[in-house]
């Protein structure tokens, strides 16, 4: 009888192990699906950042997630479809070289510190643009970056000037080159290189000010 009564409080001890085990993998699987869903990324996308895949119909055509550049189409001469992205003539692109360079880093992923192909944060692609287009220096980070121009209201930028964003909160945490019509390439840190519209909702409510570096 006891050996019986024994077996049967082992059965018992086994089935509950058993029931909390699957209980708790219930409990991870939901808790999961709980943290993903409040991740950063998923937050930003109910925040209205943009969602749709960026805009690049052949490798010629500048990378954007604007969203006027929706159903563009594109050639394969890459200074006009800059300027068509831009909604200029290829004659109002002040610096043709600032275009060729974009172009080259076109899609380089995001990579906080990194400065090459392999991956680049916002403020280091803008500052290594400046050196090699304008042969300006400027400091390291968007939040000393914006310390150094001379401010503007958004609608007298000029090409070359300075963006700036508070993603993060009140201080400064991102910047980008503006190029014409409230369009500026930066480093999306999902897209990377990219070029963006000042006009959309996400950057909109996120721009904090811009103007030209006082160097």
């Amino acid at each position: 009888m006891e050996k019986k009564r024994l077996e049967g409080e082992l059965i018992k001890v086994y089935f509950w192990r058993g029931g909390f085990m699957r209980i708790s993998y219930s409990w991870i699987i939901l808790l999961s699906a709980i943290l993903f869903l409040s991740s950063c990324g998923a937050r930003k996308k109910t925040m209205g950042r943009p969602t749709t895949g960026a805009v690049k119909p052949n490798k010629n055509a500048p990378l954007s997630d604007a969203s006027d550049a929706r159903g563009m189409e594109f050639s394969n001469n890459k200074l006009e479809n800059y300027a068509h992205l831009l909604g200029v003539k290829t004659k109002d692109l002040d610096s043709k070289s600032l275009y060729y360079m974009i172009d080259d880093w076109m899609g380089t992923p995001h990579r906080m510190g990194g400065l090459d192909k392999g991956g680049v944060d916002c403020s280091g692609f803008v500052s290594m643009l400046y050196q090699k287009v304008y042969g300006k220096d400027l400091p390291r980070t968007s939040r000393d970056m914006a310390e150094k121009v001379k401010r503007k209201y958004d609608d007298q930028l000029k090409e070359g000037d300075l963006v700036f964003f508070s993603f993060g909160g009140r201080n400064i945490d991102h910047v980008g080159i503006y190029l014409h019509n409230g369009k500026f390439v930066h480093v999306s840190t999902r897209k990377g290189v990219i070029i963006s519209n000042l006009k959309d909702a996400w950057y909109s409510k996120y721009f904090t000010r811009c103007g030209t570096p006082n160097i």
